[in-house]
């Protein structure tokens, strides 16, 4: 038999049962969560996953103290091949874009009137000689009377003074005697006369020769020829405004640039230590770039711009380099040993450059650097890093100082940038 409660311990006994249900289902909840995964933990607590970066080392390394610039290939020398005499284009000895060696006809232009010039002034020039030689006759004759006349004048004169003959005879003789030398002074200086017009002759026929030697274009130089301007059967003017061809001597060729004046002092320092190496890559160019040395260093410095011109001389024997074309140049000045990170890591910001260093215990810290000056794929650090230290080159949108982060990879130079710091890779 069951004996029944009062109504009020009857309450309390429902409202003890009630505690006990509640605080086995708290015992049960508590006991699954303690078997939970940290990354459970922390979706069950709502913080966010720990990011995934790619880390790569800073290293201490030798690196080239260098200065970059934007250069223009320019030819080693320049000819714009124009013609020297008026007349018609007979025959083009070569095609566009040929390499021509120097002295190789180029043009030959009709030469007949020039030929004709030629064969007149070799008349001329024989008709001087003609009047020459006719003139040193004369001379030898005049002067052969003139003798004559003087020897008798002397010997009337001789006879005269002894009275044997009268002094008015004499005075004839004297005369004739004067009258033969003044004429073959006047042979005389017809003989020169007529030397002059030979040697005018000799020069017009040297003139006509020089002319008709203009009918043939040679290359003045050697080297690669260009767009040509007139074609066979045109007529050509002398010394016109177009040039029939220019002629570009490539190999070597020249890469000028300006370089700042504040980089002069140190440019200067290094280069008397001996010859400056100088690097040239056309943009997209593919392979190793073309190796120069500095040929030029303009004596003042541009006060327009505050820079200075140079010129680096490259023996160009592949022809990488082409006239007019621009070119990533670089000037080698020394080797240093500096600390180095991949450029990748550095980042900007209003403040300056900064880096996220990954700390031993996978925590990622915001550190503010002095970053000097980016070498191929790598930046020089002068101040903020040790080597040893690894940095974040990828992940670093999701990533913030203090956080922890996950690496999934040791970033490691590969290929060219592996020969760029001297690690050997396979």
């Amino acid at each position: 038999m069951f004996r029944s409660l009062p109504a009020g311990r009857q309450v309390n006994c429902r409202l003890q049962v009630i505690a006990a249900s509640v605080g086995l289902v708290v015992v049960m909840g508590l006991n699954g969560c303690g078997t939970a995964t940290p990354e459970e933990s922390s979706e069950q607590s709502g913080a966010a996953p720990a990011p995934p970066v790619v880390v790569a080392e800073v290293r201490r390394q030798e690196v080239p103290l260098e200065i970059q610039a934007i250069g223009n290939i320019e030819a080693f020398s320049r000819v714009q091949v124009k013609s020297q005499v008026a007349g018609q284009i007979e025959r083009v000895h070569f095609q566009e874009g040929d390499d021509v060696r120097q002295g190789q006809i180029l043009f030959q232009i009709d030469p007949r009137q020039f030929r004709q010039a030629v064969k007149e002034a070799e008349a001329a020039l024989a008709n001087a000689k003609a009047a020459l030689a006719q003139s040193e006759a004369n001379y030898e004759r005049d002067l052969a009377e003139a003798k004559n006349a003087r020897s008798q004048a002397n010997r009337y004169a001789e006879l005269a003074s002894k009275g044997i003959i009268p002094r008015i005879q004499n005075e004839q003789y004297e005369t004739s005697a004067i009258a033969a030398e003044k004429g073959a002074d006047a042979s005389r200086v017809a003989i020169e006369s007529a030397r002059a017009a030979v040697e005018g002759a000799e020069a017009k026929l040297s003139d006509a020769r020089l002319q008709l030697s203009y009918t043939t274009i040679r290359a003045p130089i050697g080297g690669r020829t260009g767009n040509l301007t007139q074609k066979a059967g045109n007529l050509v003017s002398v010394n016109a405004d177009t040039p029939l061809v220019i002629i570009n001597q490539i190999t070597p060729a020249y890469a000028t640039f300006s370089i700042p004046e504040q980089s002069l002092s140190e440019l200067r320092r290094y280069a008397d230590r001996g010859k400056l190496l100088v690097e040239a890559q056309p943009a997209q160019a593919q392979g190793p770039p073309a190796e120069g040395q500095v040929d030029f260093l303009d004596n003042e410095v541009d006060q327009s711009t505050g820079t200075i011109l140079m010129k680096a001389r490259f023996s160009n024997t592949d022809r990488r380099l082409w006239p007019g074309q621009f070119v990533n140049v670089v000037v080698r000045l020394a080797m240093q040993t500096a600390t180095v990170a991949p450029a990748a890591a550095v980042r900007t910001s209003q403040t300056g450059h900064y880096v996220f260093v990954v700390k031993p215990d996978s925590t990622a810290e915001l550190r503010t650097v002095e970053a000097a000056r980016t070498w191929n794929d790598f930046t020089v650090v002068d101040k903020g890093l040790k080597p040893g230290e690894r940095v974040i080159v990828e992940g670093q949108v999701r990533v913030k100082s203090g956080i922890k982060v996950h690496v999934v990879r040791t970033w490691e130079p590969t290929g060219e940038q592996a020969r760029n710091i001297g690690v050997a890779r396979p």
